[in-house]
């Protein structure tokens, strides 16, 4: 069994997660690559996974499949890739690399990504129906 760590790239001296288990997700809008605006409030009421990951990552696009698995086995838990500083056409290159169909979001800088860690990615959480993190981690 693999477990998805959290932050095994380190891009910054700090490289720390604002948001742990028992926490609430932070406030967020953002616009997913079908078109849709989805903010925090729209995952109230079913379980959520939040994926922080960039295309360049080797750990993140070691997981990604991983991820893209589990979300597969989980299709009650409503899964969001958000990028960290990424075009959508690098993010679409790697998810027709590796056959992803995970929504995501292209976020051209580090705004939504700065709500939940000071750096490193990947980055993962699992929140219950009223928004509160219940896992940073998962395992394979």
């Amino acid at each position: 069994m693999m477990a998805f760590m959290t932050g095994c790239i380190s891009d910054e001296p700090d490289m720390r997660s604002l948001i742990e288990v028992g926490d609430r997700l932070p406030d967020f809008a953002i616009v997913m690559n079908d078109g849709e605006t989805l903010t925090t409030q729209m995952l109230r009421g079913s379980e959520s996974l939040i994926v922080l990951f960039t295309t360049w990552c080797p750990d993140c696009r070691r997981e990604l499949p991983q991820v893209q698995k589990w979300a597969d086995a989980h299709p009650e838990v409503r899964v969001v890739c958000i990028s960290r500083s990424e075009t959508a056409g690098a993010i679409e290159a790697l998810w027709a690399e590796e056959n992803l169909t995970l929504p995501w979001s292209a976020q051209s800088d580090a705004a939504v990504y700065s709500l939940f860690a000071t750096g490193g990615v990947p980055r993962l959480y699992l929140a219950d129906a009223d928004l509160i993190v219940t896992a940073t981690e998962l395992t394979w």
